[in-house]
């Protein structure tokens, strides 16, 4: 027998979540506007107000992620994933278009249109990854999900450095990566994603360190792509290696899948000279065994079940959508996770600008350290809130609280407009927003369980339009507008730190104000996470004794 790496295998599995971390790896395409913002603003004669409501546009898209939600419940992991691929190519392909001049520009609407299905494509690919990557590997939510979503912070570094290295920063063709990349990835993973049972208990720790591994690959591939951007510009052939490199580092998690495949063939090959007797009756009697526990189930314990799904679900059970919404926690979490995403996108997608008010020519740079720095905040507080759950039963949100008030920090900073104040901002904003994402997509899973989580989570991420269309759309492109002179071509500009200095004060009060929603979340959630703790901590003593 050969190795086995079928989907249904346990090698096929984490074949299947090394697909999942490539799918991830280029599904951030919406953080890169600020790469093309400026050639889309100067080719359509755009004010700020304008721009910003392209990429309002762009986040929207995201509020159309409902209809993923509901999919992920209807629709198997591939079609989800074909959808949002189809939807991608058409989006960026026709902003590709009319950015290279192969088209003439499009009507204002029609381009907000195409960068809505742009920006939606992304619901897709992330719910399908999401939802099914958490269903296979529930009792290390924080890890899982902390590396998804630490390789979401990256693609944008991603991107943009391959683009810089291979095509010298051409907005043109970094619309066409996004537009190609992330088709071709999700057609490698329709093969292997799919949802799975549950390890069990004794696969858990086994689970855990096969996720240290993809763990430290990350952090390698973060620290590489630093170190490219930090080094200042680079030849022809240091690019080019620069790239190859970057393409071996993203495939080497492929060695995980590989070495379980290879283990599971050489315990299958020496169970395989054992007594056929032993290997025959072993299974009859688990059989036998599990019908007979089945068989003895007192009439009143059906009774008792039916009794509780009746009641109402207590906070950390299973949830409706319509439950979910009718509890004071999920409305605390929304709007804290909307003061902390909703900021952190106005940055994002005003760094174009920003950049160029405070003097900088070219602000790739800073969407790289931003991209990069939100990968260490996802995938250090995923690992960091698991670990502490399980040592103290401390509530996640509490992590969710922390970087509140970091990232209001960060924009007191950038109002002063001191020197190096974009570099220290860009780091403190994307590791804040790396953290808020990826603690709040295991808090919703804790709090309103996995059975309708597709579409909890999705309603979580209306927040991403709607934090873009107030503080981005409305907040910066108003108060930029007031402060800037009209162009030649009907555009406008702002030069100086006056421009959003206004704005970044009324973010940090934004993110006061989550902080606040956060501790009381912490404070309404201690039984949940106490539970969680009590729990993980029984069937680690119940294991232990199994041993001795």
């Amino acid at each position: 027998m050969g190795l086995k790496l079928s989907p249904t295998s346990p090698a096929g599995k984490w074949l299947g979540f090394v697909t999942a971390i490539w799918v991830q790896s280029i599904s951030g395409n919406n953080y890169t506007f600020s790469n093309y913002s400026d050639a889309l603003k100067s080719l359509l004669a755009l004010t700020q107000l304008q721009l910003n409501n392209l990429s309002v546009a762009k986040d929207i898209g995201k509020a159309f992620g409902l209809l993923a939600g509901l999919a992920s419940d209807r629709l198997s992991t591939p079609t989800i994933l074909l959808i949002g691929s189809v939807e991608g190519f058409i989006g960026y392909g026709v902003q590709w278009l009319v950015v290279s001049g192969r088209i003439q520009p499009l009507p204002y609407w029609q381009m907000c249109i195409f960068m809505c299905l742009g920006g939606n494509s992304t619901t897709w690919m992330n719910t399908a990854v999401l939802v099914t990557c958490i269903r296979n590997f529930r009792k290390n939510r924080g890890p899982v999900a902390g590396i998804l979503k630490g390789y979401v912070g990256l693609s944008t570094a991603i991107f943009t450095d391959l683009c810089m290295a291979l095509f010298s920063d051409d907005p043109s063709t970094f619309l066409l990566m996004l537009a190609v990349v992330p088709f071709l990835v999700c057609l490698a993973a329709i093969l292997f994603l799919r949802e799975l049972p549950p390890a069990s208990s004794g696969e858990e720790r086994e689970e855990y360190n096969y996720f240290s591994v993809f763990n430290a690959v990350a952090v390698v591939i973060a620290l590489y792509l630093l170190a490219f951007d930090v080094t200042g510009t680079h030849g022809r052939a240091i690019s080019k290696a620069f790239a190859t490199i970057l393409l071996l580092l993203l495939a080497f998690p492929l060695v995980v899948p590989v070495y379980v495949a290879s283990k599971n063939w050489i315990r299958f090959d020496s169970t395989s000279h054992s007594d056929p007797e032993f290997q025959t009756v072993q299974p009859l009697l688990a059989e036998d065994t599990a019908t007979a526990i089945v068989a003895v189930e007192p009439a009143e314990k059906l009774e008792e079940v039916q009794t509780i799904k009746q009641r109402r679900p207590l906070i950390g059970e299973d949830h409706t959508i319509f439950e979910a919404l009718t509890t004071v926690d999920f409305w605390i979490l929304f709007v804290s996770f909307l003061c902390g995403v909703g900021t952190g996108l106005a940055v994002m997608n005003n760094m174009g600008q920003m950049g160029l008010a405070l003097g900088y020519v070219d602000v790739s740079m800073f969407v790289s350290l931003t991209s990069i720095w939100g990968f260490f905040g996802r995938i250090i507080s995923g690992s960091v809130s698991e670990y502490f759950i399980k040592k103290s039963a401390t509530p996640r949100p509490l992590w969710n609280a922390a970087s509140q008030i970091l990232m209001a920090l960060g924009y007191i900073v950038l109002a002063l407009a001191l020197p190096g104040s974009l570099y220290i901002g860009s780091i403190v904003v994307g590791i804040c927003y790396g953290v808020r994402l990826a603690i709040t997509v295991p808090t919703a899973s804790e709090l309103f369980g996995l059975k309708y989580y597709g579409l909890i989570y999705n309603i979580l991420i209306l927040n991403l339009p709607l934090g873009s269309f107030l503080f981005s759309g409305l907040l910066a492109g108003l108060l930029y507008d007031s402060q800037a002179t009209r162009t030649a071509d009907g555009g406008n500009t702002c030069i100086g730190a006056h421009c959003y200095r206004l704005v970044f004060f009324v973010m940090a009060l934004a993110c006061v104000l989550g902080f606040c929603l956060d501790i009381l979340l912490v404070i309404r959630t201690k039984n949940v996470y106490s539970k969680i703790y009590a729990g993980k901590k029984q069937k680690k003593s119940t294991a232990g004794s199994f041993v001795q």
